[in-house]
């Protein structure tokens, strides 16, 4: 008994001793610089392909040259470079049973024009009201098969966000064409023939992820991965007169903890395995920066990802917390909850199951693969009337909260970066 006691009594003494290191190291001044910089109006809401997501790039290239980060091995810069084909839905229409549909109730996910004529390799699929349509999207485009889904009426909101989001346009890898899915809402209880046809303007465009790392000073070949997402949407209808969604949460407070973790993590100039820091690009129009990423990165070699993802706020258990995504598919969150002993912080298990977030950022991508890839997130996304929207500005976070969760990040990760705990792997997605 006494042999624990006094265990107990080292830790905590030891992490009150980081917990001190971390006060110092972390700056609350520079972490509003960074946010305020990344959410600015000038910045007109980081959308993919826009002089806007290239200004944030060069800002965040410029922390990493202040911060004294090398390129990653292979590349000549911060920038990780990669090819997509963009894809802008010109005309869509269908009918079924011999009976137009509505432009406003049918939308296609697509890379290639193409037209049907109740072709048998075209599975129809119903969504029925209790099943979960946005499950039941980001499975139907991820299948690989040829498609048309009919929607229950009872989805009729998210159908129409889905549906405005996608006729923006979708982005696939270049050389990789998809299968067509088209999503209808209506009852159609019986499916006899259908017909369809899908027009899309193609152009090829480049994105690119803006990566840096410290290499490992004894583990060099065991990778930790600190990731947010840089881009956001861009610029939307108008409400009162502002129509430039900044996305202060979602996710330049992400992007701050990944900026502010690589300045601190050099200061330190201790990490056993080599440090990975990413702000990955086209994480809001299907995650490609880290699918991408996850192409290039022998994922046996990644230890851990720390993904982080909208800290802008207090979370549903309130000050001095966060939770983590699929918290049950390895140790990663208790390794973390044992070195922040002693302290107030705590790390609790994903508290929205029903939003599928494991799977919805930008950790699955490595998470599909094995690695032990968790999103830190504060958000109460069941009620946050900002979320995605113009009001998600710097005046809405609370910075207190940013840095003491940034802290706890830094505090929790250091066994990890120090090579002496190793999470669990996460068990591979099945495709």
């Amino acid at each position: 008994m006494k042999k624990i006691v006094l265990a107990a009594v080292l830790a905590a003494a030891s992490t009150c001793s980081f917990a001190q290191n971390v006060n110092k190291l972390i700056n609350q001044e520079d972490v509003t610089r960074i946010i305020k910089t990344l959410s600015a109006d000038d910045m007109q809401g980081r959308a993919t392909f826009t002089p806007g997501i290239e200004k944030a790039a060069k800002f965040i290239e410029g922390e990493y040259t202040k911060a004294g980060l090398k390129p990653l091995a292979g590349n000549k810069d911060f920038r990780q470079n990669f090819t997509m084909i963009r894809s802008t839905p010109v005309k869509t229409s269908l009918s079924i049973n011999g009976k137009s549909i509505a432009a406003d109730s049918v939308f296609a996910n697509g890379n290639t024009s193409f037209t049907w004529a109740s072709d048998k390799d075209v599975q129809v699929v119903q969504v029925t009201a209790d099943k979960n349509f946005r499950q039941e999207y980001y499975s139907a485009i991820k299948s690989g098969k040829k498609m048309l889904v009919i929607v229950d009426p009872k989805f009729d909101a998210l159908f129409k966000r889905i549906r405005d989001f996608v006729t923006r346009g979708s982005v696939t890898f270049k050389g990789k064409d998809t299968q067509p899915v088209i999503f209808v809402i209506g009852k159609f209880d019986n499916v006899t023939s259908f017909d369809a046809s899908y027009e899309s303007k193609n152009e090829e465009l480049p994105l690119f992820n803006v990566a840096g790392m410290l290499p490992g000073k004894t583990k060099p070949n065991e990778y930790v991965v600190f990731s947010g997402h840089y881009d956001h949407l861009g610029i939307l209808k108008p409400v009162e007169g502002d129509s430039i969604a900044n996305g202060a949460d979602d996710d330049a407070s992400g992007t701050t903890a990944v900026l502010t973790l690589a300045k601190y993590y050099k200061k330190l100039n201790n990490n056993a395995r080599t440090i990975i820091f990413v702000a990955f690009t086209a994480e809001e129009i299907g995650e490609y920066g880290s699918q991408y990423f996850a192409t290039q990165v022998n994922p046996d070699k990644v230890m851990a990802m720390f993904n982080i993802e909208m800290i802008g706020k207090a979370s549903k258990f309130g000050k001095n917390s966060a939770f983590i995504t699929g918290f049950d598919r390895s140790n990663f969150g208790t390794i973390l909850q044992k070195n922040l002993t002693g302290t107030a912080f705590k790390f609790y298990p994903d508290p929205y199951p029903d939003q599928d977030l494991f799977y919805r950022s930008d950790n699955a991508s490595l998470a599909e693969v094995g690695v032990p890839a968790h999103t830190i997130s504060t958000d109460q996304i069941d009620i946050d009337k900002l979320y995605h929207t113009v009001k998600d500005e710097f005046s809405s976070l609370d910075v207190n909260n940013i840095v003491s969760t940034i802290k706890a990040i830094a505090l929790s990760s250091r066994t990890i970066v120090a090579g002496e705990d190793t999470p669990t792997r996460v068990p591979k997605l099945e495709k």
